[in-house]
């Protein structure tokens, strides 16, 4: 197993191994993580690639996810529930990220914004987040759900409301990034 996916399935409770491999293969949200990791490994028109894309575009429809393969995730990446998520295949995403369901990570078309988002690590976004723009989200920030997010956001921020303001904080998201791979 790879580091990318090793760290992936760390973030499921600390698994690690072929054990916790299996175990972690019945999370929906590792599953989907697992198989957008492989798919890129193989050759183009291979057996086993065909068949983890159709697995890959099963979950997309059973879970709701729509994350095209070519978007960048760092190493890390924990889905937390399955439900609506979908993000723009051109935003950037750093090590450790959290998302849970009906989030939005999308472009904005026009205006100064126009463009995609960026994060860096330690990012936890919750449930019904939207953000979009050509903006930059730093590290260890925290995003309430329900928040609307089209501007830059400084590290160590905690981000909350619709329109969302930010608040500085020392580790805002101490208590839910966990099981970090060291």
């Amino acid at each position: 197993m790879d580091r990318v996916i090793a760290a992936d399935l760390y973030r499921y409770g600390g698994l690690t191994g072929t054990r916790g491999l299996l175990k972690g293969l019945s999370f929906p949200g590792f599953r989907y993580t697992f198989l957008f990791r492989k798919i890129p490994k193989y050759r183009r028109r291979s057996i086993r690639k065909i068949l983890l894309y159709w697995l890959l575009k099963r979950y997309e429809f059973k879970y709701g996810y729509q994350i095209p393969l070519s978007t960048e995730i760092g190493e890390g990446f924990y889905i937390g529930h399955f439900g609506p998520i979908v993000i723009n295949e051109k935003a950037r995403i750093g090590k450790n990220f959290t998302i849970t369901h009906c989030v939005t990570i999308g472009q904005a078309n026009r205006g100064k914004l126009k463009g995609y988002p960026t994060f860096g690590d330690n990012v936890w976004l919750g449930t019904g987040v939207v953000v979009v723009g050509n903006i930059q989200i730093g590290s260890d920030v925290l995003i309430a759900p329900n928040s609307f997010v089209n501007f830059d956001v400084p590290d160590h921020s905690l981000v909350v409301g619709n329109p969302a303001k930010i608040i500085n904080q020392e580790n805002p998201t101490e208590g839910y990034i966990i099981s970090v791979m060291p």
